[in-house]
């Protein structure tokens, strides 16, 4: 499992997916997270802007990524 810290409240699905090197551009992520690829929290979604928050986690591929808090 990828954790990925952030500083802010939140950070976009999308953004996630490429700070976490689960997609190579901002176009991929759009792509799977569009065609039901993704899911967060267990449940698929389709919004690429979703607001993901500490301790969201999405699945991407076989590979996880979770939304930690950096200092």
């Amino acid at each position: 499992m990828i954790t990925v810290n952030i500083k802010e409240e939140w950070i976009r699905l999308d953004s996630l997916l490429k700070l976490a090197d689960m997609v190579s551009t901002g176009g991929h992520a759009k792509v799977v997270i569009q065609t039901g690829q993704v899911s967060v929290n267990g449940e698929v979604c389709l919004l690429r802007g979703k607001k993901m928050r500490e301790g969201d986690t999405a699945s991407f591929n076989g590979e996880q990524v979770t939304v930690g808090h950096g200092s």
